[in-house]
């Protein structure tokens, strides 16, 4: 990482120099490429008063550069704040970066077998169940088992032999078909 540190109407202390590279060494954590780091600070007069101002401009490989503007009164202050604003400012593009990883097409297939598995797992399982179709049954007596079942219908075979369909409808009376 190469640090570049300039001063602007400003000269630039043994002391600022060091608290810069100190503050600048705590970016490099995020594991994040960086190419380097210039460090403008500047002291800037307006409307009679004094103020400073420091600017990170931060080259990341591979990914745009992050540049940090940053005024106060005290030159300590805003360089402690821009350096605040650019761990920030690293640590959303680290966790952009940790947490989206990309999945390889083996992980996905292996992903899609497994899936299949579950499906047919999970399909509906056909249970047969003998019903009493064999021997005739008149309408009344089905009528009165549909009314106690609770079923919506209930197929049959009547004395003449033709299979039937009593069923419950909407306006809580009964069709036959």
């Amino acid at each position: 990482m190469n640090i570049s540190l300039t001063g602007r109407h400003l000269e630039l202390t043994d002391a600022i120099k060091a608290h810069m590279t100190t503050s600048i060494e705590t970016l490099s954590k995020f594991n994040l490429e960086i190419i380097s780091v210039n460090v403008i600070a500047s002291a800037q007069t307006k409307k009679g008063k004094e103020h400073s101002v420091v600017e990170f401009v931060i080259n990341l490989a591979h990914k745009n550069s992050i540049v940090i503007k940053q005024n106060d009164s005290d030159l300590y202050a805003a360089i402690d704040l821009a350096t605040s604003r650019a761990q920030k400012a690293l640590r959303r593009m680290h966790d952009k970066e940790v947490g989206h990883r990309k999945t390889g097409l083996n992980e996905i297939k292996a992903e899609n077998v497994t899936l299949k598995e579950v499906a047919e797992a999970s399909e509906d399982e056909i249970v047969p169940v003998e019903l009493e179709l064999y021997k005739p049954r008149e309408v009344e007596d089905v009528l009165t088992d549909l009314k106690e079942s609770g079923k919506l219908f209930e197929i049959f075979i009547d004395h003449d032999g033709k299979t039937r369909v009593l069923y419950k409808r909407n306006d809580e009376k009964f069709g036959l078909y």
